[in-house]
């Protein structure tokens, strides 16, 4: 990508005054510039995204399999190939799913994700959609589109086929997008397509488009914002804004997708993670500490119980110690209490 700095004549002139010595320095600026790494402002206010490329992915797919020095690896159905990465093929019972390998302990991030939903299936007779996730656990295959159920972490759905349409007063166009912050304790409902723990959502017609289809997950100042550009105008339209969303660091990015009766192509083109540098007011810092287990302000998530912690080798010895000293301890009790009846005994027959 060549840098362009002005009109050509300006070019030249600042070429001219440049000094042999600032030739190297010039380079490296030129290289920053058309790499793409450099930081970009967005949106108001002193906010910068700056792309991980650790955590994003795109054409040609490089690092993408099963070795050790893959930062992206393919579960069950899914395949890579040269325009996109199909998580499950437009056919009956297949799943799929793609995950990042290197964990996140970004503050402050963006995910742009850009996707395409298509197949032969005709009005509600195809699905069943695909699923973004920010997880504690991955490659856990399971119903959640693809993804274990009762997963700890933030789940974004793009639901393609209704479940409960025809049982609710209030009809949900489809299909939709909503999202889900889970402790572990809760289950996705698929008869009721999600309902009963959702943060938010929105219509989203993303089938069998011949434009191209994106979705933008921000998080900022536990700040959860979704949106999208699924109109071929490139313009972000906004579906799920809740403030109060607490998630921990260090949790992996991934996609999946399941189908099962019905079916569609899901296929992911690219994942682009950007960190976001956020000023925060020395209030904020502290409000802002880092958590341990997902949660929602005003929401009320059933708690997990903490699993004990294992007994140390000291902490099983002393145990055994003395549950032995208290069992021989019975013992002799019970020796002297028989022997003392016995002698009683004795007394009154004769």
């Amino acid at each position: 990508m060549a840098a362009t700095l002005g009109p050509l004549g300006s070019w030249q002139q600042w070429r001219r005054c440049l000094s042999a010595r600032d030739g190297s320095r010039m380079l490296l600026l030129l290289l920053l510039l058309g790499s793409g790494q450099g930081p970009q402002q967005v949106g108001a206010g002193q906010t910068f995204e700056y792309l991980k490329r650790e955590h994003s992915l795109s054409k040609p797919y490089q690092g993408v399999g099963t070795g050790s020095s893959s930062l992206w690896n393919l579960m069950g159905n899914a395949m890579v190939m040269t325009q996109y990465i199909r998580l499950t093929p437009d056919m009956q019972s297949k799943q799929g799913a793609l995950w990042n390998r290197v964990p996140c302990f970004l503050r402050d991030w963006e995910l742009q994700v850009h996707f395409k939903i298509h197949g032969q299936g005709k009005k509600n007779l195809h699905g069943d959609g695909l699923a973004i996730w920010y997880t504690k656990d991955r490659m856990q295959p399971g119903p959640v589109f693809g993804n274990m159920d009762k997963f700890v972490g933030l789940g974004v759905f793009v639901d393609t086929y209704p479940n409960e349409e025809k049982q609710q007063e209030v009809m949900r166009v489809f299909p939709y997008i909503s999202a889900m912050v889970n402790n572990g304790s809760l289950s996705y409902d698929h008869e009721r397509d999600g309902r009963p723990t959702e943060l938010g959502g929105c219509t989203a017609i993303v089938r069998n488009l011949h434009y191209d289809t994106f979705l933008v997950i921000r998080y900022v100042k536990r700040h959860l914002t979704i949106m999208m550009d699924i109109d071929g105008k490139h313009e972000w339209r906004d579906c799920i804004e809740v403030p109060g969303v607490r998630l921990p660091r260090g949790y992996y990015f991934g996609t999946s997708s399941i189908t099962g009766d019905l079916s569609d192509n899901h296929d992911v083109i690219s994942l682009k993670l950007f960190e976001l540098t956020v000023e925060r007011t020395p209030e904020e810092e502290k409000l802002h500490r880092d958590v341990f287990l997902p949660s929602v302000d005003n929401m009320k998530l059933p708690e997990m119980t903490a699993p004990l912690p294992p007994l140390s080798g000291l902490a099983l010895f002393l145990i055994v110690f003395f549950s032995l000293v208290f069992s021989v301890f019975a013992i002799v009790i019970g020796i002297i209490l028989y022997n003392k009846w016995q002698e009683q005994s004795r007394k009154r027959f004769y």
